[in-house]
């Protein structure tokens, strides 16, 4: 596994997802989005996984701030720009990823690991 953590560290998801795995002695690493955006080529990674609309938090106060609710903008450039506009957190291994805490999916891949 070569699992990636995209969260923020007030994120009390993001802090569980870590726990989650740190109990389980998997390594990762943790990618802390107000200090780091996130890539292009980690959003396409990402993307062939889960929605680019399921990515947006639209409760975030970016999302607020910049009133997107009543406007068209670029979805893709506007996570990459504003990396707080994430719901978090992301899980990333590889090819698959998830968004928000999701345990039962991180256990099938712990699974699919060792076979």
């Amino acid at each position: 596994m070569n699992l990636q953590i995209f969260g923020t560290k007030k994120c009390k998801d993001s802090k569980k997802a870590q726990l989650f795995f740190q109990e389980r002695r998997i390594p990762f690493q943790f990618i802390n989005l107000q200090e780091k955006e996130m890539s292009k080529g980690e959003l396409r990674s990402i993307l062939g996984s889960v929605k680019l609309d399921d990515l947006i938090d639209t409760e975030s106060k970016v999302y607020e701030d910049k009133n997107l609710k009543y406007m068209l903008y670029d979805k893709e450039e506007a996570l990459l720009t504003n990396p707080l506009l994430f719901k978090t957190p992301i899980v990333r291994d590889g090819k698959r990823a998830t968004i928000g805490f999701v345990p039962e999916i991180w256990k099938q891949w712990i699974n699919d690991s060792k076979k």
